[in-house]
């Protein structure tokens, strides 16, 4: 069975391509179009389909249109409720006639194949289905909002999904924090991130006001008051410097959605007696809140899908349709499911850059040398990443030694100078300087405090609450990178090497060759790893 899953109603568009239930590809569009997020999260853009995302699965597979099974559309119009919600009639219509869109955009597509997926399923599936357990774990979806509801708790046996909870909007937590977001002077549906990082700096000192606001319910669900962020912290103008009383309200919102999520959870362990957890949608983006959930709740194994976002969507909708045939859905093989090139097609871009390149006999080696001397290297490799983290495919590589490298890469990239760099570990190497979270860690979304110890020796990745966003490799899977980690530390004594995203502010992760050169030739990076190829600046 050929299933394409398309996400495109809200923001972050994508396709995912499923083939006899294996996961042969996933892509956002945004890594094709090179607009951050694909598209604003707005009605007027609920038309627009991920279409290059689309096409580049099919032909990634070798199939047309004409050869799918179905497509599994990740939002059901028919599931939406009367509501005050601007222009929502618009985002149902254009749901509605996404089929024909869709045959517009993939000549070829018999609209009748297309099916819709409600949302929260969709996003259940991509954790549940997608996750290593066999299609046995319990399952938790957060996120601003889908049809008519926001939150989902249930059981998966034996590839079924149970709903055992579900909450109806206006409540949810990932709206409540998307509009402190917005207070705090950052792009809603986007910079959420921006507000985790910066609660670290201060004291949650509205907490209990926030437990009044936002509470478990007894039914497995939440309900959230409005709030007047104003009488707590000024609203904050986008080039207004972010002050004390903005970090203490991220804060006290940061830690009463933690406390929310851990009730949740183990309201949905009592109900199910499962061992694992997964989790899906935005809010289980926040690996800060991930973490607590691992440490403190009831899960002995908590999974996170690597594209938490709606963008997950699209796996998760085309797993739920092979699922739903009665054939196996199997799991995500992997976070490295988009677009790669030869070594030969990356010459060619090379050549035709007419940029001078060397070819050394082992570019790992080239780059563990230039890392220990303290160069920002570019590193372009294999296949790219679904979802937003860099997981040592389309990286930015620097020395964690080196405590200014935080403010240097955070001015390489233009960021603002509160956001923490995380670090790369092998492995089996990880429990030697990492507590708390979960390892190993390979998708970088959980954080785990950094033992004393090593703070002073890897100052770059230690955020100021002393933890740090790890990703561990396994040499069997990453073995390029695992041998940059292994020659770094021959030279440094440092098992570490510092990973951020491979991008500048406002701009979507490299994907492409072309963008890789484009963004080397732009931002003060010392060298680019692509292929086996390297250019020195």
């Amino acid at each position: 069975m050929r299933v394409l899953g398309i996400n495109a109603i809200f923001h972050d568009p994508a396709a995912a391509l499923v083939v006899d239930g294996q996961v042969v590809a996933a892509a956002e569009e945004e890594r094709f179009s090179r607009r951050k997020h694909g598209k604003r999260p707005v009605p007027f853009s609920a038309w627009e389909q991920p279409e290059l995302a689309a096409r580049w699965c099919l032909e990634r597979a070798g199939l047309t249109p004409a050869d799918l099974d179905a497509v599994a559309y990740s939002y059901d119009p028919d599931l939406v409720e009367p509501g005050d919600v601007p222009w929502e009639d618009l985002r149902t219509e254009y749901a509605r006639r996404a089929p024909y869109f869709l045959a517009t955009a993939l000549p070829g597509l018999d609209p009748a194949i297309v099916r819709f997926v409600p949302h929260h399923v969709a996003h259940a599936a991509s954790a549940g289905l997608a996750a290593p357990y066999g299609g046995d774990c319990a399952v938790l979806v957060n996120d601003g909002r889908g049809e008519c509801r926001s939150h989902l708790a249930g059981s998966y046996r034996d590839h079924r999904l149970e709903t055992l909870a579900a909450q109806h909007l206006p409540h949810s937590l990932g709206l409540f924090y998307e509009d402190l977001t917005e207070h705090l002077g950052f792009l809603r549906s986007s910079d959420e991130y921006k507000v985790m990082a910066l609660a670290s700096y201060a004291e949650p000192r509205h907490l209990d006001l926030m437990r009044e606001h936002v509470r478990a319910t007894e039914d497995g669900g939440f309900a959230i008051t409005p709030l007047d962020w104003a009488t707590l912290a000024k609203e904050r103008e986008p080039h207004e410097d972010v002050t004390r009383e903005h970090a203490e309200l991220a804060a006290s919102v940061q830690v009463r959605l933690e406390e929310v999520l851990l009730d949740l959870a183990r309201w949905l362990h009592e109900r199910t007696g499962h061992r694992r957890l997964t989790m899906a949608g935005g809010v289980a983006l926040n690996c800060v809140a991930n973490t607590r959930i691992f440490a403190e709740g009831p899960f002995e194994e908590v999974w996170v899908q690597p594209a938490a976002g709606d963008a997950g969507t699209a796996l998760g909708a085309a797993l739920t349709v092979v699922a739903d045939a009665g054939e196996p859905a199997g799991a995500m093989p992997g976070a490295d499911l988009g677009r790669s090139w030869t070594d030969d097609e990356i010459r060619e871009y090379l050549d035709r850059a007419a940029i001078a390149y060397e070819e050394p006999g082992d570019v790992a080696v080239a780059v563990a040398e230039a890392l220990a001397e303290d160069r920002v290297v570019a590193w372009f490799q294999g296949r790219s990443e679904y979802g937003p983290r860099a997981l040592g495919r389309r990286s930015l590589m620097a020395h964690p030694g080196k405590e200014e490298n935080l403010v240097r890469l955070n001015e390489v990239k233009g960021r603002e100078q509160f956001r923490p760099i995380a670090p790369m570990v092998l492995a089996d190497r990880a429990h030697e300087l990492f507590e708390r979270g979960p390892l190993p860690s390979p998708y970088m979304l959980f954080v785990h405090d950094v033992k004393p110890e090593w703070r002073d020796r890897i100052p770059a990745v230690v955020h100021v609450d002393h933890t740090a966003r790890a990703q561990t490799v396994d040499p069997a899977d990453e073995p390029l990178v695992a041998r940059v980690l292994t020659e770094f530390e021959r030279r440094t004594g440092l098992p570490v090497v510092v990973n951020t995203s491979l991008n500048t502010a406002g701009r979507p992760m490299v994907d492409d060759p072309r963008d890789a050169l484009e963004c080397f030739g732009s931002a003060p990076v010392d060298l680019l790893a692509i292929g086996r190829f390297v250019v020195r600046r």
